[in-house]
This record gives structure tokens, sequence and C-alpha cells, in this order.
């Protein structure tokens, strides 16, 4: 039995701007049910690629199919309206002269009106907003309104939703709430979707897959553990968390630092690489008149800094080190409570299956003396 296609495939899409190619050669596929998120920085072609799927703007090159149908190339075009896309944009678009049910039912004119207003009240009811029907826009909040854009974008049934940084505009406090509702509404919708996002705390919240773009580029695409554990460069890997980078260079495959050794398997003797650590993956230790903690295979070599300062950030503490070795400054994570006085000394440890070595291509590493 041959294998369904994708609900969505776009193929070596590329789009130019005044000879600046704003979109390079990007592949992605989506399936039904599947949640897909672009992410990147502003300005790295995200929402060009959805504006061409959309069939707002039009590619230079590259195909875009639909169940395996092509519906794009650069000499056929379907019109947007007959793509069966959804589109949510972060400033929801709503009529403001439209009451909520009126909102919703805008793309479901080619319906009876008795079917018209049992899919309204269906989706209303979905997103806990059926005695808000009568309502106009302006009354709801700001969560409201995302959600009454919601049932309207999906109000026609599309296979394929996609999303432009819909959440942005909400209050940090309803953000996850909302985006934990619309989730599970485009999961029983089966709806193939496209979310485009500079956050990569959204992405991992939402996504079944990353595609990582930068410069117009795809970099990297996965599942969301993967991207945060094994990530291409240290780009990608600063991209979803702070980071501590030390650097060093190569002698035998090995790299030395405070820390002690690291492995660097195919690099030249030499040539330079960056050990990159989470905050949350340092350990500290106090400093006991001067006596160091045991070396662990775990954890390394132990090196000795003094606290900086420190702040409560709500749920973890964030402890920053001057170095001894270097004078450099290393950042550490903890749960809870934990404001040591500054110039207080203490060791720290690093978590050795947790670092990550990459090549160095930064000027504004700290070398490991």
């Amino acid at each position: 039995m041959a294998e369904a296609p994708p609900r969505l495939e776009i193929r070596n899409i590329t789009r130019q701007f005044g000879g600046r190619k704003v979109v390079d050669d990007v592949s992605l596929s989506v399936a039904p049910g599947e949640v897909t998120c672009l992410l990147g920085p502003s300005g790295c072609g995200k929402s060009t690629t959805l504006r061409i799927i959309a069939g707002v703007d039009m590619q230079n090159s590259g195909e875009i199919y639909i169940d395996g149908k092509l519906i794009c190339d650069t000499q056929f075009r379907v019109p947007p309206e007959r793509r069966s896309v959804g589109m949510m944009f972060q400033d929801f678009a709503l009529f403001p002269h439209l009451s909520v049910a009126q909102n919703v039912a805008f793309g479901l004119t080619k319906s009876r009106r008795a079917e018209r207003a049992a899919r309204v009240h269906e989706l209303l009811t979905r997103v806990g907003l059926a005695h808000y029907a009568d309502e106009y826009p302006h009354a709801l909040s700001g969560g409201e309104q995302q959600r009454v854009a919601l049932a309207r974008a999906l109000a026609p049934r599309p296979g394929i939703m996609l999303m432009d940084e819909p959440f942005s505009g909400l209050d940090n406090r309803l953000r996850d709430d909302i985006r934990d509702e619309t989730l599970a509404v485009l999961k029983e919708e089966g709806t193939a979707v496209l979310l485009v996002t500079h956050e990569p705390e959204e992405a991992m919240r939402m996504a079944d897959q990353i595609v990582l773009m930068r410069d117009g580029k795809v970099v990297q695409r996965g599942a969301p553990y993967n991207m945060y554990n094994a990530p291409v460069d240290r780009a990608a890997a600063a991209f979803f968390s702070d980071l501590n980078v030390i650097t060093s260079s190569v002698h035998n495959m090995m790299a030395a630092t405070p820390f002690g050794e690291f492995m660097t398997p195919g690099l030249p003797d030499g040539s330079l690489v960056d050990i990159a650590i989470r905050p949350q993956h340092l350990k500290i230790e106090f400093d006991r008149n001067g006596h160091a903690p045991s070396a662990t295979p775990q954890n390394g070599m132990p090196a000795r800094g003094r606290v900086e300062r420190a702040r409560f950030m709500g749920d973890e503490s964030l402890v920053e080190f001057r170095m001894e070795y270097d004078g450099s400054l290393l950042k550490a994570t903890l749960p809870g409570v934990f404001l040591p006085k500054p110039d207080t000394p203490m060791w720290l440890l690093i978590r050795r299956d947790r670092c990550l070595v990459f090549p160095s291509t930064h000027s504004d590493s700290i070398a490991a003396s």
C-alpha cells in the first residue's frame, strides 16, 4: 500500500528581492495533524515562506504541493482562495463591524444557513465562547479575540493552517493557556499546521517538528528534543538557550580546558573549538578552606570562581561567577532561591555529558589557558 503524501510539501523554494535571496532553497513537509514550526530571528525568511505557501507572494523557483498535487510552480498557480489554506496573524484581523458569530461565519458563504449556524456554534463551543456569539470584537479580551480568530480560520475546514506569530500580542500570563488550547483544537481537527515564530520556547511547546532558519536557509530540522540536545552549530545552540563558552585549541584530537579535556574527533591540531555549556548544567560546590572537590568522570575537574552577582528570577536563581583561571564570566542557574554574597569563592564543575563542542567561528569566545 502506497504511503499517503504529506498534506503540505514545498520543494526548493527560492524568493529574491533586489537580487538578494530572502528565501534560499527551502524544502519542508507537514503531515495531517502535525505542527511544524518555522523558527528563526526576524528577517530570516520565515514569513515570506508562509506568504508564498498562502499564495499572496510568488516564488522565483520551486514547487508547492498539497496532498500530492502541484498547486504552484513558476508557470502554474492555483489562486489563494482555492488552496484550502487557513491563515492566522498576530493582529487577529477580526472585522469590528461583525459580531463574533458573523466573524466565524465569514468564510462559509457557500454553506446553507442551517449548516453555517451549526458550524459556528460547534467552533465557538469548542473554544469556549458560545456565550459571546452576539458580542462584537471590541468587547472581548485579547485572548478571546485570538480564539475567535482561530474559530474563523477553522470554519471552512482547511487542510492546512498557516500561523504567523499568532500569540505575540497576548499577555505573557495568558499565552501558555491560549497556545495549549489552540494546539488541542488544531489536533482535533486533524489540520496540518505551519507556525512561524521567533520564540524557541513557543516552538518547543507546540511543535512536532522544528525547522530552524537563518539568512533564508534551513540550517537544521528535527523534533524539539533533538534540536535542543544536538544543535548543528554554536549559533543554533545559542538560539535555544544561554551558553557559557570556553574556547580551546585541538591537540591530538583533544581540547584542554580548566574543567578537563574534551574529545574533538576529526578536527586538525591547532584548530580552535568552542566548548559550550548551558547555565543549568553547571554544578556549584562551596569552597571549604580552599580544598577543591574531587574530579569525577562525569563532572571533570573543578575550577574556582567568585560570585559576581546573584539574582532571583522567580522559579530559579541566576548566579554569575568571575573565574580565577582567566577572569571570564560564567553563569549558572539553580532551582529555587540561591543568593550567595558577592565575592564568595565557590567551585564550579560542568556536566561533561551536557557539553557541546563546535568548531570555533566566533571572535568573542573565551580562550582557555
